[in-house]
């Protein structure tokens, strides 16, 4: 059973991005991507990768960010 843990503070997004683990992103209680790393991320917005040349930028204020393990 996958373990997901919530990433909130820079320590985590900056954790998830160095594993390289996948991520689940979440708006307004509905999930919108599974499976992506982050390869970036800033004080407003977070950048995931799923595929070489799909990047997807989402807002940190509108969305929840899950570290599925």
């Amino acid at each position: 059973m996958p373990i997901n843990r919530p990433l909130v503070t820079d320590h985590d997004f900056q954790e998830a991005m160095e594993r390289q683990l996948p991520v689940r992103v979440f708006q307004n209680d509905h999930l919108i991507n599974s499976g992506a790393t982050v390869v970036r991320f800033t004080d407003t917005d977070v950048i995931i990768q799923s595929r070489v040349s799909d990047l997807t930028y989402y807002s940190r204020r509108d969305c929840e960010f899950f570290e599925v393990r």
